[in-house]
């Protein structure tokens, strides 16, 4: 429906909704550059769409909703520029008023508002934490308090967090802008924040997180797409999570080796799938992991996974980005690939690290991989002790019940 007619409700509602989330993110970046101000520019967007659930019902959906909002925004930001003006900051907000009057735009790709806003959101100057969470209230557009539900704070601690983070930008005079110098090892952050945020909502179940990170990977791919790493994080990320209605099944994680596959997600799998398919300039940690969730993906069950094949991968994977943990998971695709025996020599190897000290996962794979090896006492208490470390109360029950298994065996 276009204007000059009223609109239903939900009519006005599917449309401010598409809308948003077509232009929220543009809108938000292009007030942040201009005024510099990241509040106003959140308020005044909040505003205009308050504004269309008001007008719209009774003039019609504009022919363009998007753009509509976009100017509504930007008046609305003129508005209180003037109106707040004082002497001290009259000339910076003149400026601004004549930049949000001129419009002027870079059409490069560098040049993108919402580039910039999320390399500043990620700037390495901001706590880690301080950077996940701007980026999920700014360029998400997700409330205070749904991102503090999502990490067990409360909304008060997540918005001091948020304004401690608003204020170094402001004081510490980070640039808004998109690195030229080191924008490689930028890149590398900002995937790091959107696979922090993935991997927060996968461990945890909350969806929603796992799901925005999957739309900040797109968006990336969309900005930068000449990475090939960026493309690399959307294809694990699709992969992994394509897995997730047969990971989790009435309220108990179940491991991939008895997950249901007739449950993934065959639109996300062939989506990740076709990415990686496309020619690597550089092969990153992320393209290798990714590689290893698509044989998994790509195995019609747990006995047809060629693991021999994801060995190799995790040895290519440790001359990148060698880590204690990445040695435990090749410890186990070697138990899988070359036997229970050859697993716990290459697992006793990995051990040997001193960071992996005391950590449950160490002796749950022992416990599995002694198991598969037929030696079921040391596998029980291998497991008893990954019981006593285990973290989490899920994870207590996942292992217990193997120790129930093994028992009645």
């Amino acid at each position: 429906m276009t204007a000059g007619g009223g609109a239903t409700g939900e009519d006005v509602g599917r449309a401010l909704a598409d809308a948003l989330a077509e232009q929220r993110l543009r809108i938000v970046a292009s007030l942040i550059r201009t005024t510099g101000d990241w509040d106003l520019a959140e308020d005044v967007v909040s505003d205009a769409a308050e504004r269309a659930l008001l007008t719209w019902p009774r003039d019609g959906i504009p022919a363009n909703p998007a753009a509509w909002l976009t100017a509504t925004a930007r008046r609305r930001a003129i508005d209180v520029l003037r109106r707040g003006q004082v002497e001290r900051d009259k000339l910076a907000e003149v400026a601004a008023i004549e930049e949000l009057t001129d419009d002027h735009t870079d059409p490069s790709p560098m040049g993108d508002d919402r580039l910039r806003l999320v390399f500043t959101c990620c700037h390495p100057a901001l706590a880690l934490e301080a950077r996940v969470a701007l980026t999920l209230k700014v360029v998400s557009g997700l409330s205070t308090e749904a991102i503090g539900r999502a990490f067990l704070t409360s909304e008060a601690t997540m918005g001091q967090r948020l304004l401690r983070a608003k204020n170094k930008i402001t004081h510490a005079g980070i640039p808004y802008r998109v690195p030229t110098e080191d924008l490689a090892e930028r890149v590398g952050g900002v995937l790091a924040v959107v696979y922090l945020v993935f991997t927060e909502g996968y461990a945890t179940s909350a969806r929603s997180l796992a799901d925005e990170a999957i739309r900040l990977g797109r968006l990336l791919v969309t900005l930068l797409p000449d990475s090939d790493e960026t493309r690399a994080l959307l294809a694990l990320m699709l992969l992994q999570h394509a897995r997730r209605d047969a990971r989790v099944v009435d309220g108990e994680r179940v491991t991939l080796e008895h997950q249901d596959r007739s449950r993934w997600r065959r639109d996300e799998i062939d989506e990740g799938s076709a990415l990686l398919r496309r020619r690597w300039t550089v092969r990153g940690p992320y393209a290798v992991q990714a590689d290893i969730a698509a044989v998994h993906a790509s195995a019609p069950s747990a006995e047809q996974t060629d693991w021999p094949a994801i060995v190799a991968l995790y040895d290519e994977l440790l001359d990148i980005a060698p880590s204690p943990v990445i040695a435990l998971n090749r410890a186990i695709a070697v138990g899988m690939s070359d036997g229970a025996l050859a697993g716990l020599a290459a697992l006793e190897s990995a051990a040997e690290d001193s960071r992996l000290a005391g950590h449950y996962l160490v002796a749950a794979a022992r416990g599995d991989l002694l198991s598969r090896a037929g030696l079921h006492e040391e596998a029980l208490i291998a497991l008893e002790q990954a019981i006593e470390l285990a973290p989490t109360d899920q994870e207590r029950r996942q292992l217990e019940q193997r120790v129930a298994e093994l028992r009645g065996s």
